[in-house]
């Protein structure tokens, strides 16, 4: 259950390792509306989020983890319905291949020629050279952190450590000056503690190749696995 931290500190959400309820999605629905920075528990690790179309919100995350303004960021939905109409955009082979990984501990990185989410894939850039990626997530949630599929936003989302240091497993590995500056803590007890595997999905719709950037919560053979079907159609 939600309850407010001490004056003007941030909202803390759930009690430490309990389950998650729609008072908490609730929470992290409206941090986004307000611009605000929400430290959250995804199905992987703890992360950061906020609204994508807001350059103040992006912009304060970057700040509280150090990270540098160019590198760009994942784009979440928390769940497929949520995320249908950026799927739906995708052409047909590209499609079913996030279908067949998502809801999952994968970060995918899309063709997005309609330049969507500027601030996540294109963060430093003026939309002069070539369409940078689109990075997707979907989480697949356990069961306690399901009710986080009832926020029907999307969020601009990094992983809740300072720059270039290990992920955060329970609440208490995020940095105290992350939490702090924080407008919503929601703590979700602990988690797997390995980051997504990020797949690059660019090129798949001409001949079905990808490529794994970083191998994480999901081996490069469990990837090859889901995607055996529809690869043996390219």
């Amino acid at each position: 259950m939600s309850g407010a931290s001490g004056a003007g500190g941030p909202l803390d959400s759930a009690d430490a390792g309990g389950s998650l309820d729609s008072a908490d999605a609730a929470a992290l629905q409206e941090c986004l509306a307000s611009g605000g920075v929400a430290v959250f528990p995804a199905d992987t690790v703890y992360g950061l989020a906020c609204d994508p179309r807001s350059r103040s919100a992006f912009a304060r995350m970057y700040e509280m983890k150090g990270r540098p303004a160019a590198k760009p960021a994942a784009v979440m939905w928390l769940s497929l319905r949520a995320a249908a109409d950026d799927l739906a955009r995708l052409p047909q082979r590209t499609r079913q291949a996030a279908q067949a990984l998502l809801p999952g501990p994968v970060t995918l990185l899309l063709p997005n020629p309609q330049r969507r989410y500027p601030l996540a894939c294109e963060p430093d850039g003026d939309g002069s050279g070539p369409p940078a990626p689109l990075g997707l997530r979907v989480p697949a949630w356990p069961p306690r952190l399901a009710a986080l599929e009832l926020v029907e936003a999307p969020a601009l989302q990094s992983s809740a450590n300072l720059s270039g240091q290990a992920p955060a497993r329970r609440l208490s590995d995020v940095p105290r000056q992350i939490r702090d500056a924080a407008d919503l803590v929601i703590d979700g007890g602990d988690l797997p503690g390995l980051a997504s595997t990020v797949i690059d999905l660019q090129h798949f719709e001409a001949d079905g190749r990808l490529a794994i950037v970083r191998e994480g919560a999901l081996s490069e053979a469990q990837v090859r696995a889901a995607l055996t079907a529809v690869t043996s159609r390219c």
